[in-house]
C-alpha cells in the first residue's frame, strides 16, 4: 500500500517521534509505515486520518 505519510508529516514539520507520540505508537511502526513494509489496521488507519484530518484515500492507495 503506497501512502503518503512522510510527505504529510514533512509539511508539519513532525518527526517520526512527533506523529507516533500523537498516534501512540513506537516511531518504528511509522518508519515501518512510511517505507511500506508494514500496512496499518484499519483502526490505525483511521486514527492517522483524524491526525491529519483528512480522509483515508488522500493518505493512503492500493499498490495494485
Amino acid at each position: 500500500m503506497k501512502n503518503r505519510l512522510k510527505e504529510l508529516r514533512a509539511e508539519l514539520k513532525w518527526s517520526q517521534v512527533d506523529l507516533a507520540s500523537r498516534l501512540n505508537v513506537s516511531r518504528q511502526t511509522i518508519n515501518a509505515i512510511e517505507n511500506g513494509r508494514y500496512d496499518p489496521s484499519l483502526p490505525l488507519a483511521f486514527q492517522i486520518a483524524r491526525v491529519f484530518q483528512l480522509p483515508i484515500e488522500a493518505i493512503f492507495e492500493d499498490a495494485l
